[in-house]
């Protein structure tokens, strides 16, 4: 059998609300710090990592191109030297 002793129940209560009021606590401070870290990252000049691949594809396949035209001028630019 257990005993009801009021005082007992009352501190229990209070342990009871001071856990979930620190577990609140909690919680807004680290949604708070998480929106604050948004805001200041949004400031910055981030890119997806989708975008950043595309854009590195982009670079490689103008890059191939300016290589086969570098080709292409020099073998036009010897075909004009042995005619010359």
């Amino acid at each position: 059998m257990q005993s009801e002793n009021p005082l007992v129940a009352d501190l229990v209560k209070l342990a009871n609300a001071a856990a979930g009021t620190f577990a609140g606590m909690t919680r807004e401070a680290r949604d708070g710090a998480r929106e604050r870290l948004r805001e200041a990252m949004g400031g910055m000049d981030f890119v997806s990592r989708e975008e950043f691949d595309a854009v590195k594809a982009m670079a490689a396949r103008a890059r191939e191109d300016s290589e086969a035209l570098a080709a292409r001028v020099a073998a036009l630019e010897a075909k004009l030297a042995d005619r010359a």
